[in-house]
């Protein structure tokens, strides 16, 4: 493979695959809030948060981790104001103490707290303004989770950053993200490259995994599936990652490395492949190349259809489990190609209705079309191109299900906000233009 080609795989792994704690998007306002707040230099009177709706969507129901059970926009602001370590980022409530939350309580009763729907197009925006007396600081995260486009202090701008309002666009190297490229690049890439950065996912998401099964979290969809249909592999790689979620959205103290921006996604495309490559006994250089194939898919798929939307994301990462898993049974270019049209057709269209319990669900049947799609593939049976959404072509069916996710279901997302706030009309800035 191409030297250069090869080290932009690398590079989009390194930097996708990182630590975060918590759902993804909470901890984003928290960061944004904590950032404020080190700009502002000491605590607030009043707090004004402009943010988009499927920001909204996806803060509304989760537990904002570190904060014993406490969930929603309110919490995620206060906790990143009086508990948050901005230098930190996405693990900005890492290190959270009872103190702390006791004065973030006391915060909470007293400040003066507008949540106000953000008019931009961009599905991402997280914009906090913090005001103590006659200070005023102010910052912009715009478009992904650390994004941070603006940092002003009293109308000094410390950092800008040039943006536009639009969706979006896929960013310029994952353009060179092919299928029939990810394999060749998992095939040929030097072990020791990927070692640190998949290493840190297989311990991160397997322990969180291991907990949500162990400790009581949710609606405890590991542990149902295990109980109801027993302790197969193929029933142990939805499980396992069922439970992940399980914790996750419950506030589970445990870091997870992310994919596409999202804990959930980053634990569906790595969490069914480990579970596979172990019973299976297979390498732990086969296990890695298997992992770089799930990740790099579902970035591919994720990228066509954008950060936030109304297509649920662990779909696009099942997909990914899908394909890796299929590697590990010596499945080549070809195979992984007919796994994920296969599972594309099956499960496409499933919505995001938010970050919540019933993510596990949504991870258990993501993991099942990925699974189904490989064997549809090993009893050569296939989904072709006209059979609904499927185009002839991996790439061309990987376009149109961005195409579906990016463009046709916008209208969708306005109404899934709309009912979710129990309002007949949802707040701007969901990404339609």
């Amino acid at each position: 493979m191409d030297k250069k080609l090869s080290q932009t795989y690398l590079e989009i792994l390194e930097e996708e695959l990182v630590p975060a704690m918590g759902c993804t998007e909470p901890i984003a306002v928290a960061y944004a809030a904590a950032l404020a707040r080190k700009t502002l230099g000491r605590l607030p009177e009043k707090v004004e948060l402009t943010v988009s709706g499927n920001i909204i969507k996806n803060v509304k129901s989760v537990i904002v981790p570190n904060t014993e059970g406490r969930k929603g926009l309110q919490a995620s602001l206060a906790a990143g104001i009086c508990c948050g370590d901005a230098d930190r980022e996405l693990e900005v409530l890492a290190s959270v103490t009872r103190e702390q939350l006791d004065a973030m309580d006391a915060f909470l009763e007293k400040a003066e707290i507008r949540i106000i729907p953000s008019q931009l197009n961009n599905p991402f925006d997280i914009q906090v303004r913090l005001t103590a007396g006659e200070d005023e600081s102010y910052v912009h995260i715009f478009s992904t989770h650390t994004n941070v486009v603006e940092i002003s202090r009293n109308g000094e701008r410390l950092l800008q950053k040039a943006y536009e309002d639009i969706v979006a666009p896929v960013p310029e190297n994952r353009r060179e993200l092919t299928v029939e490229r990810i394999v060749e690049f998992a095939e040929t890439v030097d072990i020791e490259a990927v070692r640190p950065v998949l290493t840190r996912q297989i311990d991160y998401n397997m322990a969180i995994a291991q907990e949500g099964l162990r400790r009581c979290f949710g609606a405890e969809i590991g542990k149902i599936l295990l109980k109801s249909y027993g302790s197969s592999v193929h029933n142990r790689a939805k499980a396992y990652a069922a439970a992940g979620s399980d914790a996750r959205m419950s506030g589970c103290e445990l870091p997870v490395v992310i994919n596409s921006g999202s804990g959930n996604q980053g634990i569906t495309a790595s969490v069914p492949v480990v579970v596979y490559a172990r019973e299976l006994g297979v390498s732990e250089a086969q296990m890695f190349r298997a992992l770089v194939i799930s990740n790099l898919v579902s970035i591919h798929l994720k990228s066509g259809i954008g950060s936030l939307s109304a297509y649920c994301g662990a779909t696009s990462a099942g997909v990914g489990a899908g394909a890796g898993i299929c590697y590990l049974y010596g499945g080549g270019f070809e195979e992984i190609s007919h796994t994920i049209v296969n599972a594309l057709a099956i499960n496409s269209g499933m919505i995001c209705d938010g970050a919540k319990a019933s993510c596990a669900a949504k991870i258990a049947s993501a993991v099942e079309a990925g699974l189904l799609g490989m064997h549809m593939n090993i009893h050569d049976s296939e989904f072709v191109g006209g059979d609904g959404i499927v185009v002839k072509g991996v790439e061309n069916t990987i376009r149109a299900v961005g195409i579906l996710a990016r463009e046709g279901m916008r209208s969708t997302d306005r109404k899934i906000i709309s009912l979710m706030m129990g309002s007949e009309d949802a707040p701007a800035g969901t990404g339609e233009a």
